[in-house]
């Protein structure tokens, strides 16, 4: 009989990294389903609730099979689930360089040290700006070489209040913070030319994969 939890999984697919201090890497996702937020601009809606159930070491073992340099695990919002915690300990045991992205509305406190974690800062236009987890800030903050911090940006509003947020909780020059713009609703020289003038301590990216892709395109 298998031992072991399950785990609700949308998919796992071998993609381009778009996004973070990993962009342009080979990477093997396990995206997790389920999520109750809403954000305005998530572009994987489908992820919110679709999804299988599937035992936690099938899912390592599918994962490690692309040999990617990288595996990240994101969602839908993957903190959600309590067994991502010992699926992020499985991974990390058998690969290097485990990532996980989540949305920012959980604490961190409990994900394995082992894994980079990138939490995203949720900006106005995104309509849920006030369930951003301030506690995970200063865990983030004692240990910054293994998080990072991204905002994805619509319009100028945003822009102010994310650096308004970052000056405010130390986070540039502190953490790696990363800004990009939400495709097709903020053009990206703007944003280029607003970090400039203001000499902000940040990097800038795209969405690789909606520009290698189309940007509706599931599994990549």
């Amino acid at each position: 009989m298998r031992a072991g939890p399950d785990i609700l999984v949308s998919e796992i697919f071998h993609s381009i990294q778009g996004e973070s201090s990993f962009a342009g890497w080979p990477c093997a996702f396990v995206r997790l389903a389920g999520c109750e937020h809403g954000c305005r601009f998530c572009d994987t809606t489908y992820a919110e609730s679709d999804g299988i159930r599937r035992p936690l070491d099938m899912v390592v073992e599918e994962a490690l099979a692309f040999g990617a340099p990288c595996i990240e695990v994101t969602g839908g919002e993957p903190l959600l689930q309590p067994e991502v915690y010992p699926l992020l300990e499985a991974l990390c045991d058998r690969h290097q360089q485990v990532l996980l992205e989540t949305g920012g509305f959980i604490s961190v406190e409990r994900v394995d040290p082992r894994v980079y974690t990138i939490i995203d800062i949720k900006a106005p236009s995104s309509g849920v700006s006030g369930q951003n987890c301030l506690d995970n800030i200063s865990i983030a903050l004692r240990s910054p070489h293994r998080f990072e911090f991204k905002a994805v940006l619509a319009s100028r509003e945003d822009y102010l209040w994310t650096k308004s947020f970052i000056s405010r909780h130390a986070l540039a020059g502190n953490c790696t913070v990363i800004f990009g713009p939400v495709f097709g609703e903020l053009q990206p020289r703007l944003l280029a030319e607003w970090i400039l003038e203001d000499r902000l301590a940040v990097r800038m990216q795209l969405q690789l994969h909606k520009f290698i892709w189309p940007p509706e395109m599931r599994g990549v």
